[in-house]
């Protein structure tokens, strides 16, 4: 679970990642998500109480979004140790922040945006993290590119690999995550943020 003190700095956060990303105009498996932690609040704070791990989604299905134009393999390798780092996409709007203490040794980890929708496969699949990390897509290059948001965004866990993602898809879990808007226009969303606590494949949804 997220600390009181972290989401105090969330606001902070989320504005230095959507500046650096925006720049450029169910059966268990190896993959499976930890399990959740216990919830609770942080009374008088106002922040928003998100568990790392999210809510189960049997018989749920979601339409995943689509890029504003494809991406041609698209895909970014990085080496992130106990002291932390941030992996970005510039072609798509992903950053993707590793606080320090998310992992015990240094790995090299690879994420690849999926062609034509707002998805993604991240490796070494069953990756878990000691810590949240802090998964954040900006919109400008997606279907809601500068449009009002007219439905709910979720962050979904899919637990097959090879799924297409054309259509309605079944996703195992939904992810805590958070719609960002324009501070001169509060209907259109510029970006989402979600946590994530092990590696597989994301994707960014509606209903």
């Amino acid at each position: 679970m997220i600390t009181a003190r972290f989401f105090r700095s969330l606001p902070a956060i989320l504005s230095a990642l959507i500046i650096a990303s925006c720049s450029e105009p169910g059966v268990p498996s190896p993959t499976a998500p930890v399990a959740a932690a216990d919830q609770g609040s942080d009374s008088g704070s106002g922040s928003t109480d998100w568990s790392a791990s999210g809510t189960k989604s049997d018989g749920l299905e979601l339409r995943a979004l689509w890029w504003d134009r494809s991406h041609r393999g698209v895909r970014v390798s990085k080496t992130i140790g106990p002291l932390g780092g941030t992996i970005s996409i510039p072609e798509t709007g992903l950053t993707v922040a590793f606080p320090v203490g998310a992992v015990a040794a240094p790995i090299t980890i690879t994420i690849t945006a999926d062609e034509d929708y707002v998805a993604y496969k991240m490796d070494p699949a069953g990756t878990t993290f000691l810590k949240d990390v802090l998964v954040t897509q900006s919109l400008a290059k997606t279907e809601l590119g500068l449009r009002p948001l007219r439905t709910q965004l979720f962050a979904a866990y899919i637990a097959d690999d090879g799924l297409k993602l054309s259509g309605k898809v079944p996703v195992l879990e939904i992810l805590p995550t958070e719609t960002i808007f324009s501070v001169v226009s509060p209907l259109i969303p510029t970006a989402q943020v979600w946590i994530i606590r092990h590696f597989s494949r994301y994707m960014l949804a509606s209903g």
